[in-house]
């Protein structure tokens, strides 16, 4: 029984440990679409700022996928 209780809580702190870090992931991307929109006008050129948008989102998650572990 007290076995079951402590897989229980490791099973509980992974899934909160797992929510946490795409909270943080999420909160990156959210600060990065902010900054494209803020500082879009300095660039020059003709720029869309959605593929601009994707182009971040896409290579934040490259980057994250490839961290090491």
């Amino acid at each position: 029984m007290m076995m079951m209780m402590m897989v229980t809580m490791s099973i509980i702190i992974i899934i909160i440990i797992i929510i946490i870090i795409i909270i943080i992931i999420i909160i990156i991307i959210i600060i990065i679409i902010i900054i494209l929109r803020k500082y879009v006008s300095n660039i020059s050129g003709n720029h869309v700022v959605k593929e601009l948008q994707k182009t971040a989102i896409l290579g934040t998650a490259h980057i994250l996928w490839n961290l090491p572990t």
